[in-house]
Parts: C-alpha cells; structure tokens; sequence
C-alpha cells in the first residue's frame, strides 16, 4: 500500500515539475472593495507595529538583544506597509499605473501623468522584499534569541 501511495505521490509531483502552470509573484485583490480592505489591513498593521514600539521602548526592553532585534523588524514591517500602501495606490487603487510584461525579462510601465517620477517610484517600490526580507530575519534571529536569553539556567531576566 505504501509503494502505491509513494507511486501516486511521484506521478503528482513529476506532473506540477513537468507541466508547471503560471505562477504568479503577486495576487490581485477582487475589485476595488478588496483593495479597500487590504488598504486598511495595512494601515492596522502599521498602528499595531507603532504601538508594539512604543510599548517595547516604554518599557525599556529594547535594552536585550531580542528585543531590540524584534523592534528593528518592526520598523522593516512599518516601511514594507507603507510601501505596500503606496504600491496599491498607484495600481491597483487609482489606476495611475500600468505594467505590462512586453518579454520575458521586460516590462513596460506606463502612467497616466507620463511623468518619469511616478515610473520610477512605482518600479521601486515593486522592490517591498528589500524591506520585508529583513523585517523578517529581524523577528527570526529576535525571537531565537530570546529563546536563548530565557533558558532556565542562563543569566538574564528569564530567570525566576
């Protein structure tokens, strides 16, 4: 039974490396309420995060190495929603920008205004994993070290 299931497996998985259907690096949002409420997530994240930082520095945690790495992600994950606002904006909000893929490795912005800046600012801020990437090692390499300042037996404040 196990040979069977590892066959089918196989089939499944030679299938999707074989014959690979578009995949694309982002989604759209399903019409303009969707986009509303994605702003808004947003927007939530962004007040969420500046509380966390303020709540960190108010009480002075920010002074262990966990926390101030769990606070520089939070400024990482401010930037990448406010990134993220702008990029909707522009797009999918307003309708100021249009790309369109012209080659495999080209693509073809264009704006209503037909002004460079608005061009430049949108490729640019297409580039959210330059502020995401890190927002997450950020937290990763925080909280594994909290973990490690927080061992039984290890100085620190973990201690009871």
């Amino acid at each position: 039974m196990k040979s069977k299931i590892k066959s089918y497996l196989f089939i499944i998985c030679s299938g999707t490396i074989f014959f690979p259907s578009l995949a694309l690096a982002t989604q759209g949002h399903g019409g303009i309420e969707g986009v509303y409420a994605h702003q808004i997530a947003h927007i939530f994240f962004v007040i969420s995060l500046g509380v966390l930082i303020y709540w960190l520095r108010a009480r002075k945690l920010v002074q262990t190495t966990g926390w101030r790495f769990i606070q520089y992600s939070a400024v990482f994950f401010i930037l990448w929603n406010l990134d993220a606002i702008t990029v909707h904006a522009l797009d999918d909000q307003f309708g100021i920008i249009q790309a369109e893929t012209i080659g495999i490795w080209r693509i073809q912005i264009t704006d209503s205004f037909s002004s460079n800046f608005l061009k430049i600012l949108y490729y640019v801020t297409k580039l959210d994993h330059l502020l995401c990437v890190p927002a997450m090692l950020f937290l990763y390499f925080g909280l594994r070290r909290l973990i490690v300042e927080n061992k039984p037996g290890m100085s620190g404040e973990g201690q009871t």
